[in-house]
């Protein structure tokens, strides 16, 4: 336990540093914008922006992941709550999106600060040309002083590729431009060890995922509105701890104390080294067409020798895939330990289990040589 009677995990790491964050991405989500009965809380956004224009004004680069669009277009609709199916939630952003930055536009311009509009889909940063354009475009407006708000184009977004919520997106903008630090701002204040209502300890910070274990993350918000709930928060500060960027969830309200590095919310230490675009994407963005069953050895050989995968350790192969495709890597009791691209269609493999690429080079020809997941093309996962 902490001072205060709260749950400290883990040692290590220090909140202070988000005072110090050159370069800072924070994320807001519907629920702090909007009310139940829906629209903007102008109060609510008014005072966010005052907090942020005050940190870039000091000299900080900061962007705002901010959710919000479709809550923003139910009333002008005559909707009454969040529509269910894609295409009218595709209508309420659309109509949403221009009310929502005009209303950041007025708040910012009062505090002399110039934003821009940032519409983001999954697919953006999925592909390497999208994904480098995305950072060079980001880059630039923050070398002009400029706050870009970036949300997920959420009116062509489509179900088999989006993000859904912008917890992950915010995450993965905050890797994109090498942030400092990411903060994650809904209506719940901290990560707690059970519900509040029973006497549930704040859990101050987190070391790893191993931390977390035993603890059950709610998925739900308090208003209603967003997607988002405490699960994607703890799941986007694992994104960026993993890839060596602090993150901290906490409440819209805590955000100035956040900002100026104060005892609030849930502090996720960097539990990992920044890794290329190519790993991230691969870890949390690929579209994974298969999956590898490895035997125990090739288990050992890729997650501890860190070797490349060969056809002699696969047992079996499932999914429709060609060569190029991302694909999970499993053990035989179906536990994913890893990702990769691999060098095969799914059609050539069968023949191949089980056997050493020597004796297939002599059967079918050089081209089997290769290994089916060279060792660059693969990322472990931190289950």
């Amino acid at each position: 336990m902490g001072s205060h009677g709260e749950t400290v995990l883990s040692a290590g790491g220090s909140r202070s540093s988000i005072a110090s964050a050159a370069r800072i991405v924070v994320k807001v989500g519907s629920s702090s914008l909007t009310s139940v009965a829906g629209g903007i809380s102008v109060p609510a956004l008014n005072s966010l922006v005052e907090v942020l224009a005050k940190r870039r004004l000091a000299g900080a680069e900061v962007i705002l992941v901010s959710s919000g669009a479709i809550a923003a277009g139910l009333r002008p609709l005559g909707l009454a709550r969040r529509p269910k199916d894609l295409a009218t939630q595709q209508a309420a952003a659309s109509v949403g999106q221009g009310l929502l930055m005009a209303h950041y536009n007025h708040a910012f311009i009062g505090h002399g600060v110039v934003v821009s509009q940032v519409l983001l889909t999954a697919e953006d940063l999925t592909r390497r040309h999208q994904y480098v354009n995305a950072h060079r475009a980001l880059e630039r407006l923050l070398h002009l002083g400029v706050v870009p708000i970036v949300n997920e184009n959420d009116t062509v977004a489509t179900h088999e590729i989006r993000f859904g919520d912008n917890d992950r997106l915010a995450a993965l903008v905050a890797h994109l431009v090498k942030a400092d630090a990411l903060v994650l701002l809904s209506d719940v204040d901290a990560l707690y060890d059970g519900p509040p209502s029973q006497g549930a300890q704040r859990i101050a910070k987190v070391d790893s995922p191993e931390d977390l274990e035993g603890i059950v993350i709610g998925t739900a918000g308090a208003a209603g509105i967003g997607t988002g709930g405490m699960a994607t928060k703890v799941q986007a500060a694992l994104i960026a701890a993993e890839t060596g960027i602090p993150a901290l969830v906490t409440s819209t309200g805590n955000a100035a104390a956040a900002l100026a590095g104060e005892d609030v919310g849930t502090w996720f230490s960097i539990n990992g080294n920044k890794r290329p675009v190519r790993m991230l994407w691969l870890a949390h963005l690929a579209d994974i067409r298969g999956r590898l069953v490895l035997d125990d050895g090739a288990i050992r050989a890729v997650s501890e020798r860190h070797k490349s995968l060969l056809p002699a350790g696969i047992v079996a192969v499932t999914g429709d895939f060609e060569a190029g495709d991302a694909v999970e890597i499993a053990d035989s009791a179906g536990h994913v330990i890893a990702r990769g691209l691999v060098n095969y269609p799914c059609g050539d493999l069968p023949q191949m289990l089980g056997r050493s690429t020597k004796d297939l080079a002599k059967e079918l020809g050089r081209q089997y040589e290769r290994e089916v997941v060279h060792v660059d093309d693969l990322v472990l996962l931190n289950n």
